[in-house]
């Protein structure tokens, strides 16, 4: 394997830092020399297929187990040092609360674990608990149970916050709350490190973007540069040709009929294509009434797919690559 780019390191110190981490859990190698840096005022998404390795990343990191190889810090100190806890917010996929604590029980108790807690009006306006506090934590649906997480994990005014999977189970209205409340906090300066299965969630949301395959980091950097990896262009335009036979044309990936268009417009036509300008040119050549053309980018969601599907012949994960 090849040695990923140098990358000049940030000016601002790294909240959450892995250097050089390896962990195996018997014959499994979870993390194999992985780098991974938290930043102050960003949004780091971490992504990988189940099982590359993200929940493993992410309990380093709160030092909830510890490394075979390689440096595992929070806020300047050993990953799980008292110190540095009081200045994280977490929220995991399995929070395991009582089930009979009443949600403001719950939130009291938790803030009264910090110094200087955020007010009980500025937790439920923040997590969307209006009309909850009263409730049995054990009562309430898998979404409602998600935004009470939330605010216990950012209760205590967190420089860094790891959320992970924080979206599951939430309506859609939910989740865009949800992602307000993400862009306020770092906005305030928090760093906040995103585990999620949604891609468009981390394309709304993040800052930077690591992609992590069978325990590597297969690619790192700014949210335009990881979409960047990828050439692959979207074609939109209002065409009556046939999809299946556009579908076969050289350089195009994929062709469907009404994606991406209002009310699904049957008119409206999404191709993927690799080679963009000669997919143009031959839509316009068979299609003299074409109309409403737009080429753009492809999006995170094809960069992950491309990114975790390139391996050597050993079938081992490509070089990193990283871009500041």
């Amino acid at each position: 394997m090849t040695d990923p780019v140098s990358i000049a390191p940030s000016i601002a110190a790294p909240l959450a830092r892995l250097q050089a981490v390896r962990k195996r859990y018997g014959s499994v190698v979870a993390l194999d020399g992985v780098d991974l840096a938290l930043a102050p005022g960003e949004t780091h998404a971490l992504l990988g297929a189940n099982g590359a390795g993200k929940s493993t990343a992410v309990a380093l990191m709160l030092g909830l187990v510890r490394p075979d190889a390689g440096d595992a810090l929070l806020l300047g100190e050993p990953a799980g040092a008292l110190a540095a806890r009081r200045r994280t917010g977490v929220m995991l996929q399995s929070a395991g609360l009582p089930e009979n604590a009443r949600v403001d029980e719950l939130l009291a108790l938790t803030r009264s674990y910090y110094p200087s807690p955020r007010s009980r009006a500025e937790c439920v306006a923040l997590a969307g608990l209006d009309g909850l506090l009263d409730r049995r934590y054990g009562r309430l649906s898998g979404g409602q149970q998600r935004r009470v997480q939330f605010a216990l994990a950012i209760c205590g005014r967190p420089r860094a916050l790891f959320l992970d999977e924080p979206t599951t189970g939430l309506d859609i209205e939910a989740r865009q709350a949800l992602w307000a409340a993400i862009r306020a906090l770092v906005s305030e300066g928090a760093g906040v490190l995103l585990t999620t299965h949604y891609l468009e969630e981390a394309e709304a949301l993040a800052d930077r973007v690591s992609v992590l395959d069978r325990g590597r980091i297969a690619a790192s950097g700014r949210m335009q540069y990881v979409r960047a990896l990828v050439a692959q262009r979207r074609i939109g335009c209002c065409s009556a040709l046939e999809v299946a036979r556009i579908a076969t044309w050289p350089g195009v990936r994929s062709a469907t009929r009404g994606a991406g268009a209002p009310a699904g417009d049957p008119a409206r036509i999404e191709i993927l294509a690799d080679d963009a300008e000669a997919v143009v040119r031959r839509l316009l050549a068979e299609d003299a009434a074409l109309s409403d053309l737009e080429v753009r980018r492809a999006g995170l969601a094809e960069a992950f797919l491309e990114i975790t599907a390139q391996q050597d012949g050993a079938g081992h994960a490509p070089a990193a690559r990283e871009a500041a």
